[in-house]
């Protein structure tokens, strides 16, 4: 029980200072609690799904497989396949963290994960045809073919500044939060 509690910690202090503003300004903290109401209700509905794909990404895909394409030595085509695949998204940043994690467990590499998760965040085709329609396919394209040289130079960079320790642990970390899920 003290486990649980001290896990959740964060989120306990946060209700406390919720309910607190909702006693300084009823109209402002009802607010504040229906839309975090809604947010979660929408994190409910995502991560199972998210859930399933990953369980079935672990079971179906052989480590092999995800070295060979994603891990150590997979070159242009890890990077052209972890911009494809974040690319084809459509949930939001935080569904992406858990896919991490399972890509850490079967040895795709931490430039390959980084790319992943910026391709995610900027470059989901639903959001280039939503841009295209609205905005114009100049301006959506530009904006695509200018964040994707941005996102690989990003996570190069990072693997350069990031020692091999810290990297070491993030993967670790992961392992273990998988097998504690």
């Amino acid at each position: 029980m003290k486990k649980l509690i001290k896990r959740y910690i964060p989120v306990i202090i946060t209700c406390a200072l919720m309910a607190g503003f909702t006693c300084i300004n009823r109209r402002l903290g009802t607010k504040a609690f229906i839309s975090t109401g809604v947010l979660v209700r929408q994190m409910l509905l995502l991560l199972p799904p998210v859930f399933i794909l990953l369980g079935l990404l672990d079971v179906w895909v052989p480590r092999e497989i995800m070295v060979k394409y994603m891990g150590k030595g997979s070159g242009i085509g890890g990077i052209f396949l972890s911009i494809l695949l974040g690319s084809c998204t459509s949930g939001p940043l935080y569904a992406a963290f858990p896919v991490t994690a399972v890509f850490m467990k079967k040895g795709v590499t931490f430039t390959n994960i980084m790319i992943f998760l910026g391709a995610w965040s900027t470059t989901k085709i639903p959001m280039l045809l939503f841009e295209g329609s609205n905005l114009g396919w100049k301006f959506a394209l530009t904006r695509l073919f200018t964040d994707i040289p941005g996102i690989i130079i990003i996570a190069f960079t990072l693997k350069k500044i990031i020692s091999a320790d810290e990297i070491q642990k993030l993967y670790d970390s992961a392992e273990q939060s998988l097998e504690n899920a």
